[in-house]
């Protein structure tokens, strides 16, 4: 495409200063996402996904985070440059976020449905009675049975799938640019998990919105996403379209987690698995942050840290390795 990116992060970098030691939660992660498309990011837990989309929303705790640098365009403007007021009309309105966990996320001491009219009120201006309307018909929208009687319930009262759909109907309320969804559907059974990856797909075909869906899931990833971020121990190791990734993954970490999803009809057997853990964000690193992990490192990959380089249009890959062959 050749218009600016709804959303463009470059060269992001956060830490956590505890106890006299500096985490480096993200190092270096770029990434870009235009209109009407959907942004997969997927990695083991603690490999920054969802500091990164904390940060989108500039909601990474300081202290004791700090922003150590990069910056965070949405329609051309720094997030990291503008003030907490400024933010506070971005967030649900312009860009909605789904939480991976609702319980923490929603206010314990209101209802369900005022928590949604409040946020219609402040972004979209409607009236109490249109809000209050607006509020039950994304109730409605996202599975809520008897909506209308759910809006008066408190957080508590419902179960944690119901409470994982008000988040969302919260997050979808105001029409969103931009939608970031950390796991948006863990906590949800298989049927419910289609009609809301359904439903965030029909808010971006509407309304043009884009979607940056964060998950560990790349069932979900083949079904909804563009295009794909892979990440590892706080930086990007792999980026390419869907198609590209699944078909001709390039980074030793990426051919893993293929290795890992279970398949109907394989041979019977154990799972394969990626020994080892992700290091944790204190350790000091000279070389591939995988290479620990990794059946093709060499004293190169131990000694130096692969640049993202580009192997072919619009797929590039951190590995001194790349390119690879395909996992079978």
């Amino acid at each position: 495409m050749d218009h600016a990116p709804l959303l463009e992060v470059e060269d992001l970098a956060v830490e956590f200063r505890i106890g006299g030691t500096v985490q480096r939660a993200v190092q270096g992660v770029s990434l870009s996402l235009h209109s009407g498309k959907t942004l997969g990011v997927v990695g083991e837990s603690g490999c920054g996904k969802s500091v990164t989309s904390l940060s989108i929303m500039r909601l990474v705790p300081q202290p004791p985070g700090h922003y150590a640098g990069g910056a965070i365009r949405f329609k051309g403007r720094d997030l990291l440059k503008l003030s907490e007021t400024e933010m506070r009309k971005l967030r649900g309105g312009e860009i909605g976020m789904i939480f991976q966990e609702p319980m923490t996320s929603l206010n314990p001491v209101y209802t369900c449905g005022a928590q949604i009219e409040e946020s219609l009120s402040v972004h979209s201006g409607l009236s109490r009675k249109a809000a209050r309307d607006r509020a039950v018909e994304m109730l409605d929208l996202v599975g809520l049975p008897s909506p209308r009687s759910r809006a008066d319930d408190y957080p508590h009262q419902l179960s944690g799938g119901q409470r994982q759909r008000v988040m969302i109907a919260l997050a979808l309320a105001n029409d969103p640019a931009l939608l970031i969804a950390d796991e948006p559907t863990t906590a949800l059974d298989v049927t419910i998990q289609a009609q809301i990856l359904d439903l965030m797909g029909e808010l971006r075909e509407r309304t043009g919105a884009a979607v940056m869906l964060v998950t560990h899931d790349l069932g979900v990833v083949a079904q909804t996403c563009d295009d794909v971020v892979v990440m590892y121990a706080g930086r990007v190791v792999e980026r390419a379209s869907t198609a590209a990734l699944f078909s001709d993954p390039q980074h030793p970490y990426t051919v893993g987690l293929m290795a890992a999803v279970p398949r109907i009809g394989s041979a019977a057997g154990r799972l394969a698995t990626i020994p080892g853990t992700v290091p944790p964000p204190w350790a000091k690193i000279g070389g591939c942050r995988f290479a620990s992990r990794c059946p093709l490192a060499t004293d190169h990959c131990r000694a130096e840290d692969p640049p993202l380089a580009e192997l072919a249009p619009g797929h590039t890959v951190a590995c001194w390795r790349a390119p690879i062959e395909a996992a079978a």
